[in-house]
């Protein structure tokens, strides 16, 4: 399918002898938003993490089964890490602001791989703190630092950080865990704004957030993909007992 950016067949993925991820299919769409949910230990942080290989980081880690970005198989030995993570981003589970100033944390990205001229940085700055709401509260504050900010403003940032990067595709492992209910919202309605040109895909531990922003969700449990659809469907009409198990709180 032509609208498909990034899809799973036979999936699997091990830590030394243990089977994190068991045979992993799924069909992630472009400018959608995807949310995988399911009770703590089941996979969901390492499931989004196959899709820049940052799991490629921990020891032990064995991966089988195809992983496509926009059907480029991101597992081939010769695959430039590099360019797959510029074109996946991540933004984390707590705000990971460099202690630098705002100014030098939206353009860190660009001097490492010089992938813009210095004199092209005020644009650039601009152009990433008006994508994330951000240009009117800090524009007299570029050269503060970036850690004298909010939390949320914080986070923000580190996603801007991750837009100055052009990418396709922004991961977000439970961006809003350490906001207050009020900064949440607020980064919903951005992630909502995003996808009128990127493909997200988040991990939530929050069935109400996925409810809210996601066009599609993903339960996992005990490493499977128990049941994947349209959000609405999901959470209305459940194909599977675990799935409705865990979406009235039964379990998890």
């Amino acid at each position: 399918m032509d609208n498909v950016i990034i899809q799973t067949r036979r999936l699997n993925l091990y830590y030394g002898t243990f089977h994190a991820l068991t045979d992993i299919d799924m069909d992630i769409e472009q400018r959608k938003i995807t949310a995988l949910i399911g009770p703590s230990g089941c996979g969901k942080s390492t499931l989004v993490r196959v899709f820049n290989r940052m799991n490629d980081l921990i020891d032990g880690v064995h991966v089988t089964g195809d992983v496509r970005v926009h059907g480029e198989e991101i597992f081939r030995p010769d695959v430039d890490l590099i360019d797959l993570r510029k074109r996946v981003g991540m933004v984390f589970q707590r705000p990971n602001p460099f202690p630098l100033s705002v100014a030098e944390n939206i353009t860190f990205g660009l001097q490492i791989h010089r992938s813009r001229a210095r004199k092209e940085f005020p644009d650039v700055v601009e152009e990433a703190l008006r994508s994330v709401l951000l240009w009117d509260d800090l524009k007299d504050r570029l050269k503060a630092s970036a850690l004298s900010i909010s939390l949320e403003q914080q986070q923000r940032l580190c996603i801007a950080r991750v837009l100055t990067m052009k990418p396709e595709i922004i991961l977000m492992d439970e961006p809003c865990s350490a906001l207050d209910p009020i900064a949440t919202l607020r980064i919903e309605e951005l992630m909502r704004e995003l996808k009128k040109e990127y493909t997200i895909v988040i991990v939530t531990h929050n069935m109400q957030q996925a409810a809210r922003v996601s066009d599609y969700t993903a339960f996992l449990y005990l490493g499977e993909v128990v049941e994947f659809g349209e959000t609405k469907q999901i959470f209305t009409a459940p194909q599977q007992q675990r799935t409705e198990e865990y979406i009235t709180g039964r379990f998890g």
